[in-house]
């Protein structure tokens, strides 16, 4: 028989709970629906706050630098964003 250590798995210590502002752009994502139009999309989720690398955007600020005004999907959505404020570790306090 195994060990019942063993079958618990590896304890991992996670650290200080590091507070980050503002939420994951999946999230905002997910709460629409698609296809979409970009003016409607700033309607219903331009006051959000997204989790960007250089800082917390609300997402209005980001669409503004987005040339598209039609988005067909959520893939395309996101990676529009991403394009905007990059792709990589987000800002804590």
């Amino acid at each position: 028989m195994a060990d019942e250590e063993e079958s618990e798995g590896p304890v991992v210590e996670l650290g200080e709970e590091t507070p980050v502002e503002g939420q994951p752009l999946a999230r905002v994502a997910a709460r629409l629906t698609w296809p979409h139009e970009m003016s409607r999309i700033v309607e219903q989720e331009g006051d959000s706050v997204i989790r960007t690398p250089s800082g917390p955007q609300t997402l209005e600020d980001v669409l503004e630098a987005v040339d598209e005004t039609y988005v067909d999907s959520r893939q395309t959505f996101v990676s529009l964003v991403r394009d905007v404020v990059g792709d990589g570790p987000v800002e804590t306090e």
